[in-house]
């Protein structure tokens, strides 16, 4: 069985509560995707519930809102439009099991990897993509470009812009959202202020009879149960080369967006989550929605936010989430259907507030050039592109920045000892990018016939080191000088035992000499 409630923080009335305008706040969106990849809207709509759900009950962060996401729908789109909407179920299929394979061999921890510099373009690269798409929401309702608008930024300039009266009036209500949401928790906080504010702002626009875009100008999200279905496909080997690339795709980008979300709601509540147990969760609610008509999810930093921000901590607001969401598609169509779309993006706005590290301006001339390039290098990639592609370039570069000024610390110091042997003392870590500088500081013909190489302050990382060590072997040799190594670490001498067909050195053991070992670490 799993608790509902983990969290000590958490209360039933505030993840009732939180989940329901979780769920207002998925409507829209789970639509507008749908539309991205191609789809009919209950297809996004039946993803976000059966993927909220299934997350929420077995996933490992409670709190966090998984769902239909545009870092998806932009994927599909493709396989959708070349091969139909029966290869997107068995692609979503595939994807959730290559997902729940990455947590049974334990990958969640990879994610550590990430820099902070990169969580934090990440972080800001999602909050200006967030506020990006709701500005389709200010353009006409059936122009070309509009639903595509309303949530890819990069389909902004396709929109056809309202003005006059519709948008004054659009802009008032929200800024009338976003103030209740703002200063609502100064008077009371027995009820999440975004709840408040959809629910007053709706019934404004009701009464009043005013003329501003609702729900239902998107689409009808009417519909039935979910229904069992296996994918109507060929089970072929050609069936799985077209969608094999998909899957890995999705499943990649499903789980770094997941695992990074599930990082950042860890920081907000100081609490932490079960990366690998999150993998599984996330792979068994793919496949469990391909079989029901689903387009696939994952976590949805918007949604995660709302929630956290109105109280939600535990695994009820998740189920709340989803739960509300399908009843909504089975009896309350019509009137979420009335709700503005105003005060939603009210509450997103809120979102993109809350969302954006706004300190990143002032630490930006405080924090070495390197990490500052790549906080805004990831932000930029990730409203250009995708979030895994952003992800990814800031891994690799803050992997290259890491090498270089590591490459710069090698250092070797020469004496002569009691026996009359040349010794060479190197600190710094020995790898593909310092093997140049650390050969520069031999010389065999200065050096006597007897020469020590003491490892003591360094370490042999990589094969680009045994080479390095292997050519100055064969250097001492040719000059007729005995080369040693001495003080090497345990996992330096497993890495020259693993590789003595290649490298052929004379390793003195000693056994008085205690190093720190990287399994320990």
């Amino acid at each position: 069985m799993f608790d509902l409630q983990p969290n000590k923080n958490a209360t039933i009335k505030n993840d009732v509560l939180s989940g329901l305008t979780v769920a207002l706040a998925l409507v829209p969106e789970a639509v507008a995707f749908a539309f991205v990849a191609g789809v009919e809207p209950l297809v996004g709509l039946y993803a976000a519930f059966m993927v909220g759900l299934i997350t929420a009950c077995i996933g490992g962060r409670p709190g966090m809102i998984s769902g239909a996401t545009g870092a998806l729908a932009v994927v599909m789109v493709a396989l959708v439009a070349d091969h139909g909407v029966e290869y997107l179920f068995i692609t979503v299929v595939l994807m959730g099991l290559i997902q729940i394979l990455a947590g049974v061999l334990r990958l969640g921890k990879f994610i550590r990897m990430v820099p902070h510099p990169v969580m934090l373009g990440f972080v800001n690269g999602l909050a200006i993509v967030i506020f990006l798409a709701q500005l389709g929401q200010f353009g006409e309702a059936g122009e070309p470009g509009w639903l595509s608008g309303t949530f890819m930024a990069g389909t902004i300039i396709d929109v056809a812009w309202i003005e006059g009266q519709q948008l004054y009036m659009l802009l008032g209500l929200v800024l009338l959202t976003m103030a209740i949401i703002r200063y609502l928790p100064k008077l009371t906080t027995a009820v999440p202020s975004s709840l408040v504010a959809i629910v007053f702002v709706t019934l404004l626009v009701v009464l009043l009879g005013m003329d501003t875009k609702v729900v239902g100008d998107v689409a009808s999200i009417k519909g039935g149960w979910p229904t069992f279905h296996i994918p109507a496909v060929p089970f072929t080997l050609e069936t799985l080369w077209i969608i094999l690339p998909y899957s890995i795709i999705l499943a990649s980008i499903g789980l770094i967006e997941s695992l990074l979300t599930l990082r950042l709601v860890d920081e907000i509540t100081e609490t932490r989550g079960r990366g690998n147990k999150e993998c599984v969760a996330q792979g068994v609610a793919n496949t469990v929605t391909g079989f029901f008509g689903g387009m696939g999810g994952c976590a949805m930093i918007g949604q995660s936010m709302i929630n956290v921000n109105s109280g939600g901590r535990g695994r009820l607001s998740g189920i709340t989430a989803a739960l509300s969401l399908l009843v909504f598609i089975l009896f309350a169509s019509s009137l979420i259907e009335m709700i503005p779309l105003a005060a939603l993006i009210g509450v997103m706005f809120i979102v993109v507030i809350g969302t954006f590290e706004w300190s990143s301006f002032r630490i930006l001339g405080k924090i070495p050039k390197s990490d500052a390039l790549i906080l805004i290098l990831v932000s930029g990639v990730t409203v250009l592109t995708d979030l895994a592609i952003a992800v990814v370039v800031g891994v690799i570069v803050s992997a290259l920045v890491f090498a270089w000024e590591h490459a710069k610390h090698i250092l070797v110091e020469s004496r002569e000892d009691h026996k009359g042997s040349t010794v060479y003392a190197v600190t710094g870590p020995l790898f593909f990018g310092s093997v140049t500088s650390f050969l520069e500081h031999f010389d065999p013909a200065q050096a006597n016939d007897d020469v020590v190489i003491d490892f003591a302050r360094s370490r042999v990382a990589d094969h680009s080191g045994l080479e390095a060590i292997d050519t100055l072997a064969e250097r001492y040799l040719n000059a007729g000088k005995t080369l040693h190594l001495v003080h090497l670490s345990a996992e330096c001498r497993k890495l020259l035992h693993k590789a003595r067909g290649m490298v052929e050195v004379n390793v003195i053991e000693d056994p008085k000499y205690f190093v720190a070992e990287d399994s320990l670490g």
